[in-house]
């Protein structure tokens, strides 16, 4: 395909990921219509999933369409939902060339998009920028083929390689560019996720602090298997303006729920392990039937590790701030995450400086 093409599905991957976050249980879809190499219309999937990207672009092209080249982020859909398929808006748009860069792995679709364009005479080209697209896309990608939710877990570290120093004292490990960068991932997320004891010892709010992004704070999750979340807490107090969700255990007390439901916070029951802890494929299985595409993960090494075990994690990100410990402390990765980092069933895509702090993630292999 052409250095244009190219310049156009760049425009529609920046325009679907702009909503990442604020269209599950569907995907951020952008799309792009160019006309004798004129952009005449574009769109991007809308919050709640609705309308979708492909017939917004069109509207706004009008009979401009006719003859026009679409670009799209993921396979138009061609199927009956709330809405029409995509495909059929397409078709009766009298657009000329379709290309794509992924297919939809969702069996509602999965190529079958690509085929009725094809049989109505329309060209299709699929896979450009597919990498990129699949990065976009992985929560709607893992939820259809793995039944949960993607998760992208974050830790921070010192240089000696520690999340924590001695018991209950807390460390300033990255620096406000590095702080930024994670509150953007918090804008992009449908939903961040902790464990109890990360709720407990760093009281977080875990919104979205940047600048005409506050409105971008995303579902909080709380994983609590005995229930133990205090009233006092910046989550609790706070769930009647963000959403905030527990998820616990068949035997948690009964109380607490009636107490934490008082604050608007919702409680979910799943099963647990043998050890009494929530079982996490099974919170995930749970989330992703709730709708949930995109998790990013803010809880401490523990929750970390136990992920890792579990074969949960899709990307995590280390960032290294410049300051080491010099003492004994808690470290930031454990057995299990250090297994799949250094076997390489994470393996690093990207590193970057936040300032002084450096970032390296890593995705999932296969």
């Amino acid at each position: 395909m052409s250095a244009m093409d190219i310049r156009f599905m760049r425009l529609a991957l920046a325009l679907g990921h702009r909503n990442l976050g604020r269209t599950w249980p569907n995907p951020s879809v952008g799309a792009v219509v160019v006309k004798d190499g004129r952009i005449v219309g574009q769109g991007m999937t809308e919050t709640g999933g609705r309308p979708h990207a492909e017939p917004q672009a069109l509207a706004m092209a009008g009979e401009a369409a006719r003859g026009a080249t679409l670009y799209v982020t993921l396979e138009p859909c061609s199927h009956h939902g709330r809405t029409p398929p995509c495909t059929e808006a397409i078709i009766a748009s009298g657009i000329a060339r379709v290309v794509t860069a992924l297919e939809d792995p969702d069996p509602r679709v999965a190529g079958r998009g690509h085929a009725l364009l094809r049989d109505a005479g329309i060209a299709v080209e699929t896979g450009l920028l597919r990498e990129q697209a699949a990065r976009d896309h992985v929560g709607h990608v893992t939820r259809v083929t793995r039944g949960r939710p993607s998760l992208h877990l974050k830790l921070a570290r010192t240089p000696d390689g520690f999340a924590a120093g001695a018991p209950d004292q807390r460390l300033r490990i990255t620096g406000p560019i590095a702080d930024g960068a994670v509150h953007l991932w918090r804008a992009h997320a449908d939903a961040i996720l902790v464990g109890i004891g990360t709720a407990r010892a760093d009281d977080p709010s875990l919104t979205v602090r940047l600048p005409g992004l506050s409105e971008r704070s995303p579902l909080r999750i709380v994983l609590d298997s005995s229930l133990r979340l205090q009233p006092s807490t910046h989550l609790v107090r706070g769930a009647r303006d963000i959403p905030t969700l527990v998820v616990t255990t068949r035997n948690a007390p009964a109380h607490p729920k009636r107490m934490l439901a008082s604050f608007s916070v919702e409680v979910i029951s799943v099963a647990a392990e043998a050890t009494g802890r929530i079982d996490l494929a099974a919170a995930l299985e749970a989330l992703a039937e709730r709708g949930l595409t995109r998790i990013c993960c803010e809880g401490g090494p523990c929750l970390a590790d136990a992920l890792a075990r579990a074969d949960l994690i899709d990307v995590c990100t280390l960032i290294t701030g410049p300051t080491a410990l010099g003492a004994s402390g808690l470290p930031a990765v454990g057995p299990h995450l250090d297994a799949s980092l250094s076997r390489g069933h994470l393996k690093p895509v990207a590193s970057r400086d936040f300032g002084p702090d450096r970032a390296v993630t890593y995705e999932r292999s296969a």
